[in-house]
């Protein structure tokens, strides 16, 4: 039977329910993913081709088989206001659409922007019969003038109407002996009306230890009967916030919170498990605001969860954060025991990095509390404290400069720039970034293609050579400086350290000095793809041939180096594209698989191109002839070759 799971209320009547493709005009992948979340997401898109009769009903559902592990009915109806109620044979069960779900409505969505029509589902198609059976026997949870159930709970009513007091008490022993679960609802209906509830404390922690105890195993396919289902607690816990017993909502959330994340880094469930506790922990924090705990204490909880949540179970924390509940002496009061908290941090002396994540995290947190109170004036003065304990001197410099404080941004840059060149040379990088920016705004062009030239030296590319070109042409320095950056790249000297004297045509930058041959590692040097990449873009054939031929000397010559010498030259030195490509043909082949035979026979299209524009068409006739020979036991690449000479292009 379908296990029916709806999000959008009341049913929509008949003649108020829009086409399929009016319900899903202007509707976006973006939307499904928000709903969905993007690991259901994620798995949903993948089950795109799994499809199969995807079909509308005459009230606007979509209808469809979906392969999985198993052949699952999956139905799914878009409400006026755009919500969705939905429903899948699948085992899935924690919340949410599954990912059958997802992949319906995606196909749907396809062909609605393709103006494709969805067929109606016939009365006496299988997958209708399925539908039906359930369909015509269940009514909405929330069907207006039906709270007993629907029409299941009036049958049993009418049945138990005109029973005795000794018939019914007869009846209710029978089902509890039957059916344990009743027998335990009926005990917590019993303790939640009176208000002990100690005993049902103690029996949901019993049962929170027992599933984040439940050891991992490897999950295949769509089925998790042995994964931990904490659809149950999550359910007792909303009957104990809903009789009004939030601090032991709070005090159960805390055990699970501490007890679960082992549970949920050792398990590879596609984020079901974590999305049950998640589920778990969004009554927690509906919990927490009626807790006993002040205001405070409820911010320093929040903030100290958010920090540990790696498994994004507390989703709904920002939209309470965000809240009108904590007021602006509240964030205030947070912030001062927050200031208080980085006080007592010890500061790193050794550049451990863990030592430095724990402090930052704490001045993120002060910098998001500082603005909620009103208080973002402090900003600026906290990251300047602790921008050399964090190493937080790119964030600081990016705060200055967006409030326009420039000079400071600058001084901090240079100063900065020296503290982390060695320690974190990404962030010093971040630095001297900043400080080109800001000699592009001043119009400071020498200085840019100084910096250019600093990034073209630390990290030399093809990429980094074209925007220090574009940089020293502005300033009519190219020549001079193109000599010396191929200069660099040959001998790994920097041509811009006092040594070279007033050859250097670039001003010496605010940050960053000229580093000694020893220190770049001269044995690295030359640079020979670099060279060759250069002059592949500069258009120098006969250098890309001369260089390419040192590197191949070198043993170092790859395959990704190769083909851009040949596509560079196959019109000026055709016989050397061609013995690359032959190397490449051969090591293709040998890898014995179809696709690398498929990859083949592009690199052959491509010789027999050269060889058509050169009139020797007859060395391809005998390269094929003699690959045929060869390989002939090879199958699939004695297909592919036919194919090839068949196409004839």
């Amino acid at each position: 039977m379908l296990r029916r799971r709806f999000l959008s209320g009341n049913p929509i009547p008949l003649d108020a329910m829009p086409s399929i493709h009016a319900s899903l005009n202007g509707f976006t992948e973006k939307e499904i993913a928000d709903w969905a979340g993007s690991t259901i997401y994620a798995r949903g898109k993948s089950y795109i081709d799994d499809v199969t009769e995807l079909s509308r009903t005459e009230d606007g559902r979509l209808a469809a088989w979906v392969f999985g592990s198993d052949e699952y009915v999956t139905t799914v109806r878009r409400g006026g206001k755009g919500e969705f109620d939905f429903a899948c044979t699948c085992p899935y069960d924690h919340g949410g659409p599954c990912k059958h779900v997802v992949a319906v409505l995606l196909v749907a969505l396809a062909r609605a922007k393709r103006g494709e029509e969805i067929p109606v589902l016939q009365p006496d198609d299988e997958l209708y019969l399925e539908l039906a059976d359930y369909l015509d026997g269940e009514t909405d949870d929330d069907e207006p003038g039906d709270e007993r159930g629907g029409s299941a709970a009036s049958s049993v009513e009418s049945m138990l109407a005109g029973k005795s007091r000794e018939e019914l008490l007869e009846i209710m022993a029978d089902v509890t002996r039957n059916f344990p679960e009743v027998t335990r609802w009926l005990g917590e209906r019993e303790q939640l009306a009176t208000g002990k509830i100690d005993q049902l404390i103690h029996a949901l922690r019993k049962e929170i230890f027992a599933l984040t105890a439940i050891d991992a195993w490897p999950v295949y396919g769509d089925f998790f009967e042995d994964s931990p289902d904490y659809s149950g607690v999550q359910q007792r816990l909303q009957n104990l916030l809903d009789r009004g017993h939030a601090d032991a909502v709070f005090g159960l959330g805390e055990e699970l919170w501490s007890r679960c994340g082992g549970q949920l880094e050792s398990f590879e469930d596609d984020g079901m498990i974590a999305s049950g506790i998640a589920g778990c922990m969004q009554v927690v924090l509906k919990a927490l605001p009626d807790t006993k705990l002040s205001r405070l204490d409820q911010l320093v909880w929040l903030h100290d969860r958010l920090r540990e949540d790696q498994f994004d179970l507390l989703a709904g924390a920002d939209m309470l954060i965000g809240s009108r509940r904590y007021a602006v002496a509240d964030w205030r009061e947070l912030a001062a025991a927050l200031e208080a908290r980085l006080a007592n941090m010890p500061v790193s002396t050794g550049g451990r990095r863990d030592e430095h994540y724990r402090r930052r995290h704490v001045v993120d947190q002060l910098i998001d509390v500082y603005r909620r109170g009103g208080e973002a004036e402090k900003v600026i003065p906290l990251l300047e404290k602790e921008a050399d304990p964090c190493l937080y001197h790119d964030v600081l410099v990016e705060h200055l400069l967006a409030a326009g404080v420039v000079e400071r941004a600058r001084s901090w840059c240079i100063e900065g720039y020296g503290k982390t060149v060695e320690q974190a040379p990404g962030i010093a990088s971040m630095l001297q970034r900043h400080l080109r920016e800001l000699a592009e705004k001043e119009g400071n062009l020498a200085l840019v293609a100084a910096y250019r030239a600093q990034d073209f030296f630390r990290y030399p590319s093809v990429g980094a050579f074209s925007e220090l070109r574009e940089a020293s042409e502005k300033i009519d320095a190219w020549p001079a400086v193109r000599e010396a950056a191929l200069g660099y790249l040959r001998t790994g000297r920097r041509p811009d350290g006092s040594a070279t004297g007033g050859a250097w045509p670039l001003p010496k930058p605010e940050v960053g000095s000229a580093v000694t041959s020893a220190k770049t590692g001269l044995r690295s040097f030359p640079k020979l793809a670099v060279l060759i990449e250069i002059a592949i873009l500069e258009a120098r054939r006969d250098d890309t041939v001369a260089l390419f031929k040192e590197l191949c000397q070198t043993g170092m010559c790859g395959r990704d180096i190769s083909e851009k010498v040949a596509e560079s030259v196959a019109t000026s030195h055709p016989d050397i594209a061609l013995k690359i490509w032959r190397i490449t043909v051969d090591n293709l082949i040998a890898e014995v698989k179809t696709s690398a035979y498929e990859e083949a026979t592009g690199y052959l299209r491509k010789m027999r191109s050269v060889w058509r524009q050169t009139d020797r068409l007859e060395e391809w006739s005998a390269l094929i002839a003699e690959l045929r020979t060869r390989h002939k036991a090879k199958r699939n690449l004695m297909s592919l070759l036919k194919k090839m000479e068949q196409d004839g292009d």
